[in-house]
């Protein structure tokens, strides 16, 4: 098994640390990780994007040509990596910022409003759980409970009082993707 995901947006809007916390739920779970960042020197506002493989052997390579998985958080990630993603991935969209559909029949697409759910929840910051937990309804592989466990695990103590609204914004991404899954199917 090998998982390779792209996540994609703006500087500021939490694109490396939900790679992050999906490599640590993968990192926890005993899995094979890579991660890796990629961000302009603009940062707030620039593009960002990161790269998670996970695997249950040792990862030849970290570099992804071609994802199975994308989590677009705004237009230019969406431009610049549905005509690459793979047939038959998965495309998590957060519709807030996407004025568009996907145009490919050959991918699954999930529609999320994640600034409106996030902002439902209470706090703007979410966009990018929100968008993570729609991605765990298409890649069983790695469980809510694990990322939870993961956000719980590593987030610093500081930040600990977070915890609920980051596990609410999970679930409601995973709800809205899991619908729409099933709908689809």
């Amino acid at each position: 098994m090998q998982k390779e995901i792209i996540i994609s947006g703006f500087g500021g809007q939490g694109v490396l640390f939900a790679g992050q916390v999906i490599a640590y739920a993968a990192m926890d779970m005993g899995q094979e990780v890579t991660w890796i960042p990629s961000y302009g020197p603009e940062m707030r506002g620039g593009t960002a994007n990161c790269t998670v493989v996970i695997a249950d052997e040792e990862i030849g390579s970290p570099l992804v040509k071609h994802p199975p998985y994308v989590i677009a958080l705004n237009l230019p990630s969406l431009d610049k990596y549905e005509p690459i993603m793979q047939a038959g991935g998965y495309l998590v969209v957060n519709q807030s910022m996407i004025n568009h559909v996907p145009q490919r029949d050959d991918i699954h697409v999930i529609l999320v409003p994640a600034n409106e759910i996030a902002e439902q929840i209470g706090d703007k910051k979410l966009t990018n759980m929100v968008t993570v937990g729609a991605l765990l309804a298409a890649i069983p592989e790695i469980p809510l409970e694990a990322l939870e466990a993961a956000l719980k695990g590593h987030l610093p103590q500081r930040h600990q009082h977070l915890l609920p609204k980051n596990y609410e914004a999970l679930r409601r991404g995973y709800q809205a993707a899991k619908a729409q899954l099933a709908v689809a199917a």
